[in-house]
């Protein structure tokens, strides 16, 4: 404490002073209405002391009256300088993201339950009638057509405003293996995005996934066709690529998950399998652009 001047004004005043004088301080209540002025570093001491005592005997000097403005520029750059600080600073839990494990996301939760109830109220995947509002067009002469017609002419429920039958066909499966498959892939893969970055990335990713992939489908081999594993296999791609490039991210596929993964895709294009195999291949290839571009920010 350097000494003790009368009234909060005053005390203020001079703490500012001291401040744009490269002197770090506190001015607090005393006793009486005086107000205590103290510095933090004991060599700047008989600096204080002088300064102090000139602001006694003139406080409304011109020097001491413009330190005020240089003042508040000082602090208002302090401030910003640590906000900017703040923002480049990595907690903990950001830095050991990939050591942590995850649990069910919510939104992933909200897909496996429509995916179920879709699944029933369609008998285990075998009432057409009760799939065709959720296919992504009823328009079965399609399937006749060449793909550019099917292009520039088809999906008439689409071009008449029924645009959520690009998304819907996700949530229709044909048998129990095939749900069941889709669903664990599902569970781990959304809820890690959902652990690791948030809900909203997770929506915004199965949208752009479910309607790339199944307009894709469409005009390959026509209307019939449903999973979520165009939604699944660009959440892999997006997850293999956006880890592997941003470690950070807390974003990992086994290489064993990888190989698998490509595998299948390989197998349903040999006819091994009974696929939506345009589905899967445009699925994983949006997702791998996307993670790679989304990398690029955070490496």
């Amino acid at each position: 404490m350097i000494g003790l001047l009368d009234g909060e004004a005053n005390a203020k005043t001079f703490s500012d002073y001291l401040y744009a004088e490269g002197i770090e301080n506190q001015v607090e209540a005393d006793k009486e209405g005086a107000w205590a002025v103290w510095i933090h570093a004991e060599e700047q001491l008989d600096r204080a002391k002088a300064l102090l005592a000139g602001f006694r005997a003139n406080p409304d000097a011109a020097k001491i009256q413009s330190s005020l403005k240089v003042a508040r520029d000082l602090r208002d750059q302090k401030q910003k300088d640590q906000d900017a600080y703040e923002k480049r600073l990595k907690s903990r839990r950001h830095l050991f993201r990939p050591l942590r494990g995850y649990g069910f996301g919510p939104l992933t939760f909200v897909l496996i339950c429509m995916c179920v109830v879709v699944f029933v109220l369609t008998e285990l995947g075998k009432s057409m009638q009760a799939m065709r509002p959720l296919l992504i067009s009823e328009d079965f002469a399609s399937i006749a057509m060449s793909m550019m017609t099917r292009l520039t002419q088809g999906l008439p429920e689409i071009r008449h405003g029924e645009v959520w039958r690009l998304l819907t066909p996700m949530l229709v499966h044909f048998d129990i293996f095939h749900i069941l498959f889709n669903m664990l892939w599902l569970r781990d893969l959304g809820s890690m995005i959902e652990d690791r970055q948030s809900s909203l990335t997770l929506g915004i990713l199965v949208v752009v996934f479910a309607a790339i992939s199944n307009l894709a489908q469409y005009v390959v081999s026509g209307p019939v066709f449903g999973g979520m594993s165009g939604v699944v296999y660009g959440l892999m791609g997006y997850i293999w690529i956006r880890g592997k490039r941003d470690p950070g991210s807390g974003l990992f596929l086994h290489p064993t998950t990888v190989t698998m993964m490509i595998v299948w895709l390989l197998l349903g294009f040999a006819g091994f399998m009974r696929m939506a195999n345009t589905a899967h291949a445009s699925g994983l290839l949006i997702g791998m652009i996307w993670g790679f571009l989304s990398s690029l920010r955070y490496r």
